[in-house]
């Protein structure tokens, strides 16, 4: 299977099932868009009538076609072009490997936030139950519970997360130093992130982050009205200039790496390039902007009808991203992020994210989910940190989540990028697991299209060079 498209000027084919990458000229792009239709009893074409209809349209002479026509056979027979699908048989066993091993976590130490986000999927960081602070105890025990469930593994991630875990910054300082006090008898390493809107950082929580944390997410949604817009205190003021000037500093402290910003675009700034370009402004240089994911008919939701101009966005970007690189002020996004020469492994490829065997969260009491876009729904629970995992039926059910459950996903052309996307999106958006996020879905192959035109354009850029 190929996909084929045009972006910057180029014309771009992809192999679906070999990854490999072809900028073209326009009459390669075309033969090969033909060239599995020739001698094809079916499609009522042949060698000799899709060169006469080429040399029409581009003047190419029959010899020049036929060496085109020989040099994509060649590329056929050497499997990176028209590569068969061959995986469908992995799906599940890397799971069934690593049944029962745990990686990460996100440890939900504040069931509460200072802030009142109407679009926080998160109800205000009480995830539609109490509010709650995580003890030092359960953190403590969670960090047990990873260490036990782990196997083998060396490196292990914790996220701690909201709400607003700065609001039990104490319990996030003991929950750390216990970890690093048994990671080394248990051959263990401990990677610690912060996700924080910011309210709180000050000097000390900075030289904590920069001591502690390998990456700190800080959540800015770039124009000034248009963070303020929905990022609020529960008077109803905006944070945005509270926690810019304390997340300027935070970034410079850490030499501008290991750090994302991270705004929400929705509805009403679908133009979200805009705020990237404020971002930019401002001095920050890892970024991120996620579109809104809340019901159909909230006044939030991107429409049908926002698609093109988002759409346009992400090919702006891609140009401002190319355009940043040959001013010598490069910026990382974080969608666009794609290593065409390795990535992911086959199995990662078609398993996907691990949400509820691989990674879960934990909430103020210990309760197990599969992430945090589950966490209280009672459906969904998986156990607790002292008992370990005991619906072995739901997590069955994530298990089970790979990019062949979803027969949606099997022929499409994004499918080992995305793995079958996000089971949380696609729960909320259809009720299953396995279900799909056509919206999603839609954005996920704009910006993988875009994300490998930059790297296309870069290595073209590269080799002239």
């Amino acid at each position: 299977m190929i996909h084929q498209y045009k972006a910057g000027g180029m014309n771009i084919v992809l192999d679906v099932c070999s990854g490999s990458v072809h900028a073209v000229d326009d009459v390669t792009y075309d033969m090969i868009a033909a060239f599995e239709d020739i001698n094809n009893e079916t499609s009522g074409k042949t060698k000799e009538t899709v060169f006469t209809d080429l040399n029409a349209k581009y003047g190419t002479s029959l010899e020049e076609l036929s060496e085109i026509y020989d040099e994509i056979t060649e590329l056929k027979d050497s499997g990176k072009l028209f590569v068969e699908d061959t995986y469908e048989d992995m799906a599940g066993e890397l799971k069934a490997r690593t049944s029962g091993v745990v990686k990460a976590l996100c440890l939900h130490v504040a069931h509460t936030c200072n802030l009142n986000c109407s679009y926080c999927f998160a109800s205000q960081g009480k995830f539609h139950g109490e509010r709650a602070l995580m003890s030092a105890e359960v953190g403590k025990r969670a960090m047990d519970f990873l260490i036990e469930n782990s196997g083998t593994r060396h490196n292990l991630e914790v996220d701690f997360f909201g709400g607003e875990p700065l609001m039990n910054f104490d319990v996030v300082k003991e929950v750390v130093e216990y970890a690093r006090s048994i990671e080394k008898q248990h051959n263990k390493n401990f990677r610690f992130t912060l996700t924080t809107n910011g309210v709180l950082i000050d000097d000390d929580v900075i030289e904590y982050a920069n001591k502690e944390m390998s990456n700190v997410v800080l959540s800015l949604d770039g124009r000034k009205e248009v963070h303020d817009r929905f990022r609020v205190d529960y008077a109803g003021n905006g944070s945005w200039e509270k926690i810019v000037p304390k997340f300027q500093k935070l970034v410079k402290t850490r030499g501008g790496k290991n750090y994302y910003m991270r705004g929400t675009f929705t509805h009403l700034n679908p133009d979200f390039l805009e705020d990237i370009k404020v971002m930019l402004d401002l001095g920050f240089r890892e970024l991120s902007m996620e579109p809104v994911v809340c019901a159909k008919g909230d006044p939030m939701a991107l429409t049908e009808e926002d698609l093109p101009v988002v759409y346009e966005q992400y090919e702006k970007l891609a140009e401002l991203m190319l355009q940043k690189d040959k001013e010598g002020d490069p910026f990382t996004f974080y969608h666009y992020m794609i290593d065409l020469k390795g990535g992911p492994c086959i199995y990662k490829r078609i398993s996907g994210c691990g949400s509820g065997t691989e990674y879960m969260a934990v909430t103020p009491w210990g309760d197990l989910f599969p992430c945090h876009q589950f966490v209280g729904d009672a459906a969904f629970k998986l156990g607790d940190i002292w008992k370990g995992v005991t619906a072995k039926e739901v997590q069955e059910d994530f298990a089970s989540c790979n990019v062949y459950a979803r027969e949606e996903c099997r022929n499409c052309w994004a499918r080992l990028y995305c793995a079958g996307g996000c089971a949380a999106n696609a729960y909320h958006a259809t009720g299953s697991v396995r279900g799909v996020y056509e919206s999603g879905c839609k954005l996920f192959k704009k910006r993988l299209e875009c994300a490998i035109m930059v790297e296309v354009a870069r290595e073209l850029d590269a080799s002239i060079e």
